[in-house]
């Protein structure tokens, strides 16, 4: 198992500074951010962020982010990207982006339902079955163009999605290639929606189970109440160690079911500064993982 960080949860940090901090700490690998973003007075995890890659013009990046990666000692764990389905022509472009890094693995987005999911992205209110059709029409095209290119398109279980759980998202690619399409299972996102136990969702996703994602999340009383009167919740980002997912008991999951691969953390929780936080959660996940059984790498430390 080796470890790795979203750069879309490091905002302060020029790519620059994100590979040498990570690297330092110890981390095995980085996972960029690459989408266009709005810009804002202060760095933040969905505007502002330093350590992302702009879409527009990534293809002149590419030369530079590999640099910076393999100049640290770092490895990409994958590539962080916010293409939906649906966007033929940029999704092949981040494609053919990481077959030129050698990332091997790339997430493509699918639609929002409901509340705007990925960061802001508005949904279409088309109906779930018109939305999950024409995306299984994408992703049948999709495993062509990851198997022309090399590499494997990821989907993420990812909450006010057509593929929040691990159910839909077999639903979504059973059938297809499982070498060239995937699935991003995240403990965080399913906190909020999607949730079904760790081992039989693994058992269940089978060879598609390609990549995985920790954050922490909570769910708290926000002090209001709906028309009814009812109280209504609210869920929030919360440290690896005090969020309602358990990271021990997933972990132990992941080694009853044999995964060995990359684990990318994204932490969205703000209580602690930035490089405290991502060198806490490596220690944290390095002894929650030799708890859990699962082989870890010395690293560089």
């Amino acid at each position: 198992m080796k470890f790795s960080v979203f750069t879309a949860s490091t905002p302060q940090w020029t790519p620059e500074e994100a590979v040498q901090h990570l690297a330092d700490q110890g981390w095995d690998g980085i996972e960029w951010r690459i989408t266009d973003q709005a810009d804002a007075a202060e760095p933040g995890f969905w505007a502002g962020n330093k350590a992302t890659v702009p879409l527009t013009g990534m293809e002149d990046q590419l030369e530079r982010i590999a640099a910076l990666t393999s100049g640290a000692g770092l490895e990409f764990s994958g590539i962080g990207g916010y293409a939906r389905c649906d966007n033929h022509a940029d999704v092949d472009r981040m494609l053919a982006a990481t077959a030129t890094l050698g990332a091997e693995r790339v997430r493509v987005t699918t639609p929002a339902l409901g509340t705007a999911a990925w960061g802001g992205e508005p949904a279409s209110g088309t109906p779930y079955p018109e939305l999950f059709d024409g995306a299984r029409r994408d992703f049948e095209w999709i495993a062509q163009r990851a198997a022309h290119h090399g590499v494997k398109a990821l989907v993420e279980l990812h909450h006010r999605t057509i593929t929040a759980s691990a159910s839909s998202a077999l639903r979504l690619l059973d059938g297809l290639d499982p070498r060239h399409v995937g699935v991003i299972h995240d403990l965080g996102n399913l906190l909020i929606e999607g949730q079904e136990d760790y081992l039989p969702a693994f058992e269940l996703l089978g060879d598609y189970l390609a990549h995985v994602h920790v954050k922490n999340a909570v769910w708290v009383n926000s002090g209001e109440t709906d028309e009814s009167g009812a109280a209504v919740y609210r869920n929030e980002w919360a440290p690896l160690r005090s969020g309602q997912g358990s990271v021990l008991q997933y972990f132990k999951a992941l080694a009853a079911h044999g995964y060995d691969g990359w684990v990318t953390v994204e932490d969205f929780s703000t209580e602690r500064p930035l490089a405290e936080r991502t060198a806490d959660n490596l220690d944290y996940l390095r002894s929650v993982a030799e708890l859990a059984g699962l082989s870890v790498p010395a690293g560089r430390r």
